[in-house]
């Protein structure tokens, strides 16, 4: 039987309690897990490439995963990065029905690009259901507690990136 190898997509600006959610319960479906780091100038990330890869390399480490997890950053199409490390599924979370609809279209096109790829999608933890990268680094940015939505070594970059 073939390795099942799935990617998880994202821009981890920062890596938040909920990704790393997502990527415990992913190890659970696949041989080997691959969290690809976009590379996307169009949303401004506070974090550069690299301390977004390392953030995550750290964070995986720490978790001790039963799997193989490895991250890579990319800056290509989606699904020709999946092609390329040979992946059979993408791994997506959602927290609500804006994401849903987000990612409905998304589907769709990575269906006519290689319907191969199955898109796998993962109901975010309740508890989690309300972080984003985006609200936290809004938070961190005025100076809020942001504790309980990322692990302390985020939250320790988070501080000294917006001190």
């Amino acid at each position: 039987m073939p390795e099942r190898i799935a990617l998880y997509p994202g821009t981890f600006d920062p890596v938040t309690h909920g990704h790393m959610d997502i990527i415990a319960r992913a190890v659970k479906l696949v041989d080997r897990l691959v969290v690809g780091v976009a590379i996307n100038i169009d949303k401004a990330p506070a974090f550069t490439l690299d301390e977004r890869v390392a953030m995550l390399q750290a964070e995986i480490a720490r978790s001790g995963y039963p799997i193989p997890v490895e991250v890579r950053p990319f800056d290509s199409l989606l699904m020709h990065f999946a092609q390329e490390i040979g992946a059979q599924s993408i791994i997506r979370g959602l927290r609500a029905v804006s994401d849903f609809e987000y990612e409905f279209q998304m589907v769709g096109m990575n269906q006519r690009l290689n319907p191969a790829i199955e898109t796998v999608f993962l109901m975010a933890d309740p508890r989690h259901q309300a972080i984003a990268s985006r609200l936290v680094k809004e938070i961190a940015r005025l100076g809020g507690d942001v504790k309980a939505f990322v692990p302390p070594a985020v939250e320790a970059m988070l501080k000294e990136k917006f001190g």
